[in-house]
């Protein structure tokens, strides 16, 4: 299926890997090119850049230096007047003229660095946004910024606006998409952490694209694949999934919206056939693919990677197969030609209106609706299953508004329903924090000290420490070059991980001892085409879960002691002396949204597993926190603030002993969990936006009781009846304790008072 192998040559000189933009004019004679290693924004003759020309040097039609800065986003205005926005890490978005390259003015200025632009199919907005908080939509008919879009809790990195114009969709470096309905100005739909996260790497963004008839909206998949969104409904409708090795990177559709392109980490770029989601053709280049642009009316695809150089791979779908170019969409009639079946009128272009506010809630209920299209298909077999999904979707939204239209009928006062999307959480390391580019990030914090790493050019400079100085010794910084992303520590010593990279796929397993740090008494281990997802530690052992569900046990002195297969995708894993305890997906989503987890403990010394059951989790909440206690109870805590204790009464039962939302002091504060003993939950209060601490200035530690969430009584005796729980939950663990130790033969006079002493307060 290769073809001619495609030639890039240097537009932009880059020392580094940076993010780097291209694309085309409206007409397909011009390219435009940018780098985040230079401050230069350059138009070409297209025919030149075919000819493998140098874009750095005199073939280049334009080049414009107005930024202080490198140049981190482009977008060219539709139409033959169109215009050409350019935005950078100086904060500012700059017009031209295209392609003569006439500065025309500043219209937006941000207070940190621009990630992402995108005209509106008629050129009349443009959309902005980067590490600040909201997207500008600014009319470029007065260059007024006509609206800021709130919602995204990390940097927007990839914007696209529906080529109808009724919707703008954003995704931020957490892979979070928001669907924005332009016509009340509003989060029509969120989309939680269903696209990669690509870390500190900002030569990688998140991006997304609308197809050609605005049906279908395609996203980065958390599997190395590309996966398409309905346009109303939010759901997934189909997913391709092929030979990348790593996370798809950037995406475009062919004119018809028959064939889409996508670049991976991998270094490859891959062709689709939708209808058959199989991959036709594909390219692998020396370097990360990082922008794509499919000619506006022809079998071509620009091409740009992160040392800057450009180039134009022609005849991408092959003479034999449909041409990119036929059967493309008109958006002014109700045919649509792949993705949609239902017939309805069309929907006229509503603009943005003047009145709403610049903030907007955080709800995903989606209530405004509009009118799907018809489309019509030429009867081939290929499409029937693509059909099947559609009108399933189709079917689920007819009978959710006929129930909602039955609610009004009736008058009832019940919230109506909402459609919740959800995707299986991605594994996460406990007390981890996301990384910040220039700034410090927690690889761990527990209750012992933190891990702390930033990252540099080519290299991370990672230091360990320890809240009570006098327990732990002093730990020499480490200089990481091999870019880990994940640890551990206990008081032994500390274990590090980083996913799949270089030409092998290699990800590499690191442990470190505190007792002694000479150059021989470290270890490492490299797992070719397997990933670590989770580490934990012990008491003498060390264990990482892979990306292909093994579970593997290693000695501190790095002996490989036992491989197992875990059941399902790992989501995270926590370590207390002899127990291993492991979180993973027991299977799909339900279609309430809720996550199905299952837990494990194995207790390592004696090869056994000592508990095997269903994780609880508040519903439509995420597993946000999962380890021991101080004295090895096992606990969670959920993105609703929910922290449970596991506890053998009634058979097995998690117990829930804290409620942020009961606990908080203000809206706006949120709990971010260390670890708890056997009274008190220890955590770091947040305010909101931030729902994790930052490194510096040092986070204080808050130490709350722990608390039954009781129901309130008119017997006044809330603080007793907790007391008595709190009680009868301790009592519980020392017997427990007792009959453990009594079974090896053990002494167990030490807990005889402690025990006598609780049963006598619980009479009392």
């Amino acid at each position: 299926m290769k073809g001619r192998v495609v030639k890039l040559r240097e537009a932009h000189k880059a020392g580094s890997p940076a993010l780097c933009s291209a694309s085309w004019g409206p007409s397909g004679q011009h390219v435009v090119t940018a780098s985040a290693a230079d401050t230069a924004v350059l138009i070409h003759d297209a025919a030149t850049v075919l000819a493998g020309g140098r874009g750095s040097g005199s073939s280049a039609l334009a080049t414009i230096r107005l930024h202080k800065d490198g140049v981190t986003a482009l977008a060219v205005a539709p139409g033959p007047s169109g215009s050409l926005a350019s935005g950078s890490i100086d904060h500012s978005v700059k017009f031209y003229t295209f392609p003569e390259g006439q500065f025309q003015s500043n219209v937006a200025r941000f207070t940190l660095p621009i990630r992402s632009l995108a005209f509106n199919k008629k050129g009349t907005l443009l959309a902005a946004a980067g590490e600040d908080d909201g997207i500008k939509l600014i009319s470029t008919i007065d260059n007024t910024i006509s609206k800021v879009l709130k919602g995204h809790k990390g940097s927007v990195t990839g914007l696209d606006f529906d080529p109808r114009n009724d919707y703008l969709a954003s995704v931020d470096s957490f892979g979070t998409v928001i669907y924005w309905d332009l016509c009340i100005g509003a989060e029509a739909r969120t989309l939680t952490r269903i696209a990669p996260t690509f870390r500190s790497d900002n030569s990688v963004r998140n991006v997304l694209c609308w197809s050609p008839d605005g049906q279908t909206l395609a996203v980065p998949g958390l599997r190395n694949n590309v996966v398409l969104y309905d346009r109303d409904t939010g759901e997934e409708v189909c997913t391709l999934y092929g030979d990348h090795e790593q996370p798809v990177s950037s995406l475009c559709w062919s004119p018809n919206g028959r064939y889409l392109a996508s670049a991976g980490l991998d270094r490859q770029v891959l062709i689709w056939d939708v209808k058959s989601r199989q991959d036709i053709e594909r390219q692998k280049f020396d370097e990360r693919i990082c922008s794509l642009a499919w000619k506006p009316n022809g079998n071509a695809l620009l091409l740009i990677d992160v040392m800057g150089r450009v180039g134009i791979w022609e005849s991408v779908v092959p003479s034999t197969m449909k041409s990119p170019n036929e059967g493309i969409p008109d958006l002014n009639s109700n045919m649509v030609p792949l993705f949609d079946d239902n017939d309805d009128e069309p929907d006229t272009s509503v603009g943005l209106e003047d009145d709403v506010d610049d903030t907007f809630s955080d709800s995903i209920t989606f209530n405004h609706k509009r009118p799907r299209r018809k489309s019509t298909f030429d009867g081939d077999s290929e499409n029937e299953d693509l059909i099947h999904q559609l009108e399933y979707t189709k079917r689920m939204k007819d009978k959710q508004n006929k129930n909602e239209d039955a609610g009004k009928a009736r008058g009832d006062s019940a919230t109506p329903v909402t459609l919740v999307t959800s995707t299986m959480q991605a594994a996460f390391q406990p007390g981890s924090t996301p990384p910040q580019p220039g700034m410090r990030n927690f690889l761990a914090y527990n209750m012992l000290g933190s891990i702390t790493t930033i990252q540099n050019e080519g290299y991370s400079h990672v230091e360990v420490d320890f809240h009570d100085t006098g327990r732990g010794p002093r730990v020499p910084s480490m200089t990481d070059y091999f870019g880990f992303t994940m640890a551990a520590m206990n008081g032994s010593g500390s274990v590090f991980a980083n996913p799949c990279k270089g030409d092998k796929n290699m990800s590499t397993l690191m442990y470190r001892p505190f007792g002694s740090w000479a150059g021989n008494s470290e270890w490492s281990m490299r797992f070719e085409g397997e990933e670590v997802k989770a580490l934990a530690l012990g008491a003498g052992w060390v264990a990482a879960v892979t990306s292909l569900n093994f579970l593997r046990i290693f000695t501190e002195g790095g002996l490989q002691m036992h491989i197992l297969s875990v059941s399902g995708p790992v989501v995270t894993a926590a370590g207390y002396e002899d127990q291993l305890a492991i979180v993973s997906h027991a299977s799909d989503c339900l279609p309430s949204g809720d996550q199905v987890l299952d837990v494990k403990v194995f207790n390592i010394s004696e090869g056994t597993q000592s508990m095997s059951g269903r994780l609880v989790l508040t519903p439509l909440s995420r597993l946000s926190w999962f380890g021991f206690s101080e004295n090895g109870q096992l606990s969670s805590y959920d993105s609703k603030g929910i922290l449970r204790v596991f506890s053998n009464q009634f058979g097995g039962s998690w117990l829930p002993l804290f409620s942020s939302v009961k606990a908080r002091k203000s809206e706006d504060e949120s709990h971010w969990v260390v670890g708890l003993d056997a009274n008190n939950i220890f955590c770091i209060l947040c305010k909101t936006p931030q729902s994790y601490p930052q490194v510096m200035p040092k986070p204080v530690l808050s130490i709350l009781e722990l608390s039954f969430p009781l129901a309130s009584s008119d017997l006044g005796a809330n603080s007793l009846e907790n007391e008595f729980l709190m009680r009868k939950l301790q009592l519980s663990q020392i017997q427990n304790k007792m009959e453990e130790m009594a079974a090896l033969g053990l002494d167990t006079t030490s807990y005889d008072d402690e025990s006598f002493n609780m049963e006598a307060g619980l009479d009392r």
